[in-house]
């Protein structure tokens, strides 16, 4: 199976290239941003907000 052109080899080398270059807990860090990222524009799009029904702190609701 090949992705983006690539084979299962490279990906693992680039995978260990990047663990190395940021570290595991760097690494850890931006992944978890990156998912509350995704997370957060997948519940825009869904027109989900945390609290429906009240107003959010945003500058147009104040």
């Amino acid at each position: 199976m090949r992705v983006f052109g690539l084979g299962p080899v490279e990906l693992i080398v680039i995978l260990v290239i990047i663990l190395v270059l940021f570290g595991p807990g760097r690494l850890s860090k931006t992944l978890g941003e990156l998912g509350s990222g995704l997370k957060n524009f997948r519940d825009s799009l869904g027109g989900k907000d945390d609290a429906a029904g009240e107003k959010s702190d945003t500058p147009e609701n104040k």
